[in-house]
């Protein structure tokens, strides 16, 4: 793995148990960590990603299972077969950040990453800041570690505190995780973030993280924010410490692992401050959402931030906490935002099954998925895309975003959006529309036809083979484009000087 790969992960997540269930069933004998077939291995390797995110590795204790087998009701509208064995608890009511033996253990996971590295993968895994399970040791041993309620409170709010029993037999009120704009999780436990000897506990468990994978994904980063934290606890009368947390805890990482990457879940448009405290990307949730509710200004404005805050973004069109986006975008419409992320600056997050079209999202608190049909058109289609995306010109070239003005009276011109990577003598033209209905825009090339004045320009559309010859002189006012509804397309440009001849199967 290259510096400047690493520079522009492309992140694939796994949900794990349900992946090794799937392999389990598909190969007919139980799989792990450490025994993954090459075919599978050699699979991934394919889809030219650079970052394998392991979703769900670390062990959920017995009680979080408990919690969790209340609520299946609520998981048959996602596996109408669900059984109590399928139930395994919430992936991120941690009980322990150990890798269980059923899934290879820590061993399985050292086989599973030198397989990755191999082909130039590395590895993330989950890191929750907020809370632990509600069998995490720490309860126990630490109780100075959690936010702390009373027995009145305890009587009052049942939901949002539970007793526990301490190692040295006293009971303590612990409070339940939470962030303040919704009730509290009920199969964790909250941490005190204003606590220093929490935070010297957190510095040596992500040391020890540190030590089996290259990133970490956090966990709703913002809520340990002092201002997002005293909103949520200030009324226990917690104070802030001198520093804020990830201001402490992520230096302290990199000076021992300088290559190693810190990715933030974070919402309510609190990107930059989670690049301020030090994370190296964020979750890009405001294009996810400007895209869903067909939102083309927004889009088209979002890429006009500082290049700077878009390259340290890390897009999505589905995660486990979204829906599928066969089934929010339909399969057309994800085709043209897939080739969004993965042709823009900055990152991209890719998740298990979403090249095949599932349409299911899973609960995180069982390890089993349902049979559905593959969509092997839309497999091919990222396939193309991925192939495409693994060009140096998206890590190495200069990218310009195209002002775009309306043609006659359609009022299209909106739905699109157009830009352009160029490296040395390569030049990239990505054109997509948007919106279902076909769509004409002129685009303002800027001064990008200035040096081939008297050239024909031949562009081949990487995604559909599709051949375009224009005159470069044509393009100097602008350049005209009629798209279909849900089209994308990425243009190879090549100039032809006078005279001179080129073959189409070159181009």
């Amino acid at each position: 793995m290259t510096h400047l790969q690493a520079q522009r992960p492309i992140v694939y997540q796994i949900n794990t148990r349900v992946w090794l269930n799937t392999l389990s069933a598909q190969f007919g004998r139980p799989i792990h960590l450490g025994s993954i077939p090459q075919e599978v291995i050699n699979e991934l390797a394919s889809y030219h990603i650079n970052f394998i995110w392991l979703m769900g590795i670390w062990h959920r204790g017995e009680k979080c299972r408990q919690s969790a087998l209340n609520y299946v009701h609520e998981y048959r509208g996602a596996l109408p077969d669900v059984t109590p064995d399928d139930v395994v608890g919430s992936a991120y009511a941690i009980g322990g950040y150990r890798i269980d033996r059923d899934l290879g253990g820590k061993r399985g996971l050292e086989t599973f990453r030198r397989q990755m590295r191999a082909h130039g993968i590395r590895l993330m895994l989950d890191f929750v800041p907020n809370h632990v399970g509600m069998d995490h040791p720490w309860l126990t041993e630490h109780p100075e570690y959690f936010v702390q309620g009373t027995p009145e409170l305890l009587q009052k709010d049942r939901g949002g505190f539970f007793p526990v029993t301490t190692r040295n037999g006293a009971t303590v009120v612990i409070a339940h995780g939470r962030d303040p704009n919704f009730p509290s999780w009920i199969d964790t436990a909250q941490l005190n973030i204003f606590n220093p000897d929490l935070r010297a506990a957190v510095i040596d468990t992500l040391t020890e993280i540190a030590t089996m994978c290259d990133a970490v994904r956090c966990d709703m980063a913002m809520l340990m924010v002092d201002e997002v934290f005293l909103r949520t606890w200030g009324w226990r009368g917690l104070k802030p410490l001198p520093k804020q947390y990830w201001q402490e805890v992520i230096p302290a990482i990199k000076s021992q692992y300088p290559d190693f990457l810190f990715i933030a879940e974070v919402y309510w448009h609190m990107e930059y401050e989670m690049l301020q405290q030090g994370f190296d990307y964020t979750y890009d949730k405001t294009l996810y959402d400007h895209a869903l509710k067909h939102n083309y200004e927004g889009v088209f404005y979002h890429f006009k931030a500082e290049l700077s805050f878009l390259e340290h973004n890390i897009r999505f069109i589905e995660n486990h906490d979204e829906p599928r986006a066969a089934a929010s975008f339909g399969v057309e419409r994800s085709k043209v935002f897939a080739t969004l992320i993965l042709t823009v600056p900055g990152a991209v997050l890719l998740h298990d099954g979403q090249f095949v079209g599932r349409r299911v999202k899973l609960p995180v608190q069982i390890a089993r998925q349902p049979v559905e049909p593959l969509d092997l058109s839309l497999a091919a289609f990222y396939r193309t895309l991925l192939a495409e995306a693994a060009d140096p010109i998206y890590r190495h070239g200069r990218w310009q975003l195209f002002e775009r003005a309306n043609v006659g009276s359609s009022g299209t011109y909106q739905q699109v959006l157009a830009y352009a990577w160029q490296h040395q003598d390569e030049l990239r033209l990505i054109a997509l529309n948007m919106g279902e209905t076909p769509a004409t825009a002129k685009i303002h090339l800027g001064r990008l036809m200035d040096a081939h004045t008297g050239c024909t320009v031949l562009m081949r559309d990487a995604l559909s083979g599709h051949v375009i010859e224009a005159a470069a002189d044509d393009l100097l006012n602008g350049w005209t484009v009629q798209l279909a509804g849900n089209q994308a397309s990425i243009y190879h440009v090549t100039f032809i000087a006078e005279g001179q001849s080129v073959s189409l199967a070159a181009v």
